[in-house]
């Protein structure tokens, strides 16, 4: 059962994109069917769930060579196509529908949806950090966790208001041990934790992540008895030279 905040936030999308619909569209024929090209030149029309899920994953127009690299196939107005699909994919996305999410990245970090009119930037705002608060406090969401804040952050272009809103309770802290723990895996390393986040404001959203694992992350991890996941986290920032030969490494227990 979805937060009344979730709920708000799926109704605000209805309603703000609301009719939406990309009438030039001519799709990929090699990828899609005409019939599922045609719902997207279609407003108020439900599409089937599983051409939601196709074309939520589709790249702006690429020449069908690079097609393979990219990770998609082509739409002709990739705004056009997002706003048409965003009523149905928001409530897809929450309630678990799509099967899986963050096999591929969104179609909406391809869009420049920030530059979109105000109340349609806002509904998307809303939405993620809803979504995301909504999951914090499920034990079991539908999506896996990690799954589900990469593709926050990632159409966000930003891990600061996810990270800043994490609420408190026995589901969340859960998840922050998981996630802690997955994200370690590949920053001990210098590594990106995101599989899907590659324009310019990864490095930062790695940054901040890295700040608040270091800071509130292991003050919380601690609070909880996680001691040494919190280390973990406190020594995943120190210079690769310092990390390596800390103490934590050769007696983990006696530095708790």
């Amino acid at each position: 059962m979805s937060s009344i905040a979730l709920d708000a936030a799926l109704a605000d999308i209805d309603t703000v994109f609301n009719g939406f619909a990309s009438p030039d569209e001519t799709g990929c024929g090699h990828c899609h069917a005409p019939e599922e090209t045609a719902y997207l030149r279609t407003p108020y029309v439900r599409i089937p769930v599983d051409v939601v899920r196709y074309y939520l994953y589709e790249v702006p127009d690429l020449p069908h060579s690079r097609l393979r690299s990219s990770g998609g196939t082509p739409t002709d107005d990739h705004a056009a196509v997002m706003r048409r699909l965003l009523p149905q994919g928001a409530r897809a996305m929450a309630d678990g529908s799509l099967g899986s999410i963050a096999y591929g990245a969104h179609g909406l970090t391809r869009a420049d949806w920030r530059s979109w009119p105000a109340a349609q930037v806002a509904a998307i705002e809303a939405f993620l950090y809803a979504w995301w608060q909504d999951a914090l406090t499920t034990p079991e969401p539908p999506y896996p966790i990690e799954d589900i804040f990469e593709t926050c952050v990632t159409i966000a272009r930003s891990v600061t208001p996810f990270l800043e809103g994490w609420t408190g309770g026995p589901a969340a802290d859960a998840h922050l041990v998981h996630l802690a723990d997955v994200w370690l895996y590949d920053l001990l390393s210098d590594a990106s934790p995101f599989s899907w986040w590659s324009d310019d404001s990864e490095d930062t959203g790695i940054a901040d992540l890295r700040a608040w694992l270091a800071g509130p992350g292991a003050e919380r991890l601690r609070a909880a008895g996680e001691d040494d996941l919190a280390l973990r986290c406190e020594v995943q920032t120190l210079p690769e030279g310092e990390r390596w030969t800390h103490p934590y490494w050769s007696n983990p227990s006696a530095t708790n």
